[in-house]
């Protein structure tokens, strides 16, 4: 089989979904890790500084690069998989499975995946096009001139109910659709051993759970004056 006739294949799908969902799970471990920085009370000062450095290394910018090509690249295959598996089950199950069938977000992975594009989209426009494109106010920390993207977290955050909602359900969905996709990234590598799968589901629940928290926590945080 050719490498291009691989890729193309319904395993060869699985796989790039694998391998680019476990990318994104460490960008959100560096970027979870980047954003609790508010939270050290100094006025942004840390978390300034920590945003400058992956704005203005050259290695965070190339990485960066590889993260949006990961982003489409994961979306873009999850669509296909979620059109194909749709194409496949025309007829529904004359028996109703109720909970002895798939999970509900294991059915809703192109729903939860919408959702989450949808929320990218505007968490894009909130902090990467201010950072990156049209610029951000200055701060001075030790004489040196910050791009001051805790003053943009505040002002975008800071009495906006509705901003703050749609960050907290965006967060939600990024928990269900990482409780099938952390586990499913590894089963899709072939680790099937039910010792290994069973600490990887323990893993997975645990990081579905706390990271998604951890993001939902920082505009409830910035919203009610903890930081």
């Amino acid at each position: 089989m050719k490498w291009s006739d691989f890729f193309t294949s319904s395993v060869g799908k699985k796989l790039i979904m694998s391998l680019s969902g476990l990318f994104l799970i460490a960008f959100l471990v560096v970027h979870v890790g980047l954003n609790a920085c508010i939270w050290a009370m100094d006025d942004g000062v840390m978390f300034n500084k920590a945003a400058h450095f992956m704005g203005s290394n050259v290695v965070p910018r190339v990485l960066e690069i590889g993260l949006f090509a990961t982003f489409f690249l994961h979306i873009i295959q999850g669509l296909v998989l979620e059109f194909q598996n749709r194409a496949k089950r025309k007829k529904g199950y004359a028996v109703k499975m109720g909970s002895k069938g798939s999970a509900w977000y294991r059915k809703s992975m192109g729903l939860l995946g919408t959702l989450i594009l949808l929320f990218l989209i505007m968490h894009i426009a909130h902090f990467w096009v201010p950072s990156r494109i049209t610029g951000l106010e200055p701060v001075y920390i030790d004489g040196k001139e910050y791009h001051n993207l805790f003053a943009e977290m505040a002002s975008v955050f800071n009495d906006n109910l509705l901003v703050v909602i749609l960050y907290v359900l965006g967060c939600f969905s990024l928990a269900w659709h990482l409780v099938h996709g952390f586990q499913s990234a590894f089963r899709a590598l072939g680790l099937t051993n039910h010792k290994y799968i069973a600490l990887i589901n323990s893993v997975g629940i645990g990081f579905s759970v706390i990271v998604p928290l951890a993001f939902a926590l920082m505009p409830v945080s910035f919203y009610l004056g903890w930081v």
